[in-house]
């Protein structure tokens, strides 16, 4: 469907129990990691070796990525991505909808330090005036009854009284939202965007931006698993080949390419990443608008199969793709073409064993 509007130091892994009632998220104590992986192994989350026939996506759920533009006033863009998202749940009747990569400011170096917010102490209360991009984020999942995966953000970490107010720290954050308004999970964009293609473009984020240091997956109780990664990450297959190894049911990339990469490879990667682990890959872009900046994001949000066939894409401009996602389609992707049976870890390693990071050290 398309729709024109108006305008994760712990492993937060959520689980579920079929014996309770309730289907708000529980959150794993700090485990070491082979202790917590036998944790995993005993509840009802899909195991590492999930094949062909288990049911990844517990229920068919409708996904939305909301493409919307970012001018240079914070508060506007928070207020409009309120009345966005609304609008989407609305039309699509979405349960999970994602916002752009920087969804609350330009998309630049130059603009990260002046838009950048820390994270609350107390992700329960959040401050209006520190905090304003988690508090609107925080209420637009909740006003809506919705798993937000809240774009991204510029973030600063300030460091204590006693240390250098030169070290502080920049990071690209998406904030992940359960329905209740509940903080269920941070990434920080893994692999920053540096870049230099002769005549075209050169970027380098990491001039500000400082790096995340782990994967990220979600159990959304109702549903299944989900991994969430930014913009570059999608050039690094092996986020989204581990993700698929732990029962991922969708990969989730708000990202945004600009109008040299995004027409060369902004579909390409996302249909890669859906036929390399036969599942759902859900792009979610700013909206084009040459009017602001220096950076122009190419549009063109989008939501893949598990057989990278397109099922919604949007063009340039502000509007909404959704699509329905379902599990019988993982499994007939997985039966038809058995990858999972036929990889061969006797010639090459498994990329999801061995030393893989969860948490920020």
């Amino acid at each position: 469907m398309r729709t024109s509007i108006p305008t994760l130091r712990t492993l937060r892994i959520l689980t579920s129990s079929l014996a309770r009632p309730s289907t708000r998220p529980i959150y794993l104590t700090q485990l070491p990691l082979p202790a917590l992986f036998r944790k995993m192994s005993s509840s009802n989350l899909p195991s590492a070796q999930t094949t062909p026939g288990t049911t990844l996506l517990r229920q068919p759920v409708t996904l939305a990525c909301v493409q919307l533009p970012s001018t240079t006033t914070k508060s506007t863009n928070l207020s409009h991505a309120a009345t966005a998202v609304e609008s989407a749940v609305q039309s699509t009747k979405a349960k999970i909808v994602v916002l752009p990569e920087c969804f609350n400011s330009p998309y630049g170096t130059d603009h990260f330090p002046s838009y950048a917010e820390p994270l609350p102490t107390d992700p329960a209360n959040p401050s209006p005036e520190l905090n304003p991009s988690f508090l609107a984020l925080q209420t637009i999942a909740r006003d809506n009854k919705v798993y937000l995966i809240g774009g991204s953000i510029p973030e600063l970490v300030v460091p204590s009284p006693a240390d250098d107010p030169s070290s502080k720290r920049y990071y690209n954050t998406s904030l992940i939202f359960g329905p209740e308004g509940q903080l269920l999970a941070t990434h920080r964009k893994v692999h920053l965007f540096d870049i230099d293609i002769p005549g075209k473009i050169k970027f380098t984020e990491s001039d500000i931006l400082s790096p995340g240091n782990k994967l990220t997956i979600i159990d959304l109780p109702e549903y299944g698993k989900i991994a969430v990664a930014i913009c570059y990450d999608i050039r690094f297959p092996e986020l989204a080949t581990i993700a698929a190894r732990k029962g991922c049911f969708a990969l989730i990339y708000p990202g945004a390419f600009n109008l040299t990469t995004g027409p060369l490879h902004w579909k390409l990667l996302g249909q890669a990443r859906a036929v390399d682990n036969q599942l759902y890959v859900a792009l979610c872009s700013p909206a084009r608008d040459m009017t602001e900046g220096v950076y122009h994001a190419y549009g063109h949000s989008l939501i893949v199969d598990p057989m990278a066939q397109v099922l919604d894409e949007a063009g340039e401009g502000e509007q909404v793709v959704s699509a329905l996602l379902d599990g019988q389609k993982i499994e007939e992707a997985r039966k038809g073409i058995p990858l999972r049976d036929q990889r061969r870890f006797d010639v090459y390693p498994d990329v999801s064993e061995g030393r893989v990071s969860y948490e920020e050290p």
